[in-house]
């Protein structure tokens, strides 16, 4: 299955559509960090709202995607995490270490829009 990547200004924002395999996931993480640089992205955003199951895989993958990301010169935000995917990731001790997260794309965006503002100044 693959992720659309759209492009919105200086963001990338992934949109996880359905469930992904362990193969998916590495396809997506090489996309992205491949098109940080190729499109000079200052932000990614991860929409993993279609997600009802977050395995230590997916999470491990998605805080290297996030860390990647960093060393391109770019920042990540995952948005949509479902109330339930929360509370089985703390019951299994799943973390997103040094990951933003954000309640939804807009939160995210906005989160995106502030950082790189204060970036400025």
């Amino acid at each position: 299955m693959l992720v659309p990547i759209l492009k919105q200004g200086d963001y990338l924002i992934a949109s996880v559509q359905s469930e992904l395999s362990d193969e998916d996931l590495l396809k997506l993480r090489d996309e992205l960090v491949k098109r940080v640089g190729e499109l000079r992205s200052r932000g990614v955003i991860i929409d993993v709202t279609a997600l009802y199951v977050m395995d230590s895989f997916a999470t491990r993958t998605l805080r290297a995607i996030a860390h990647m990301i960093r060393l391109r010169g770019a920042e990540t935000i995952i948005v949509g995490i479902q109330p339930e995917v929360a509370f089985t990731m703390v019951q299994l001790g799943l973390k997103l270490e040094g990951v933003m997260t954000a309640l939804d794309l807009e939160e995210g965006l906005a989160y995106l829009q502030t950082l790189h503002t204060s970036k400025r100044r």
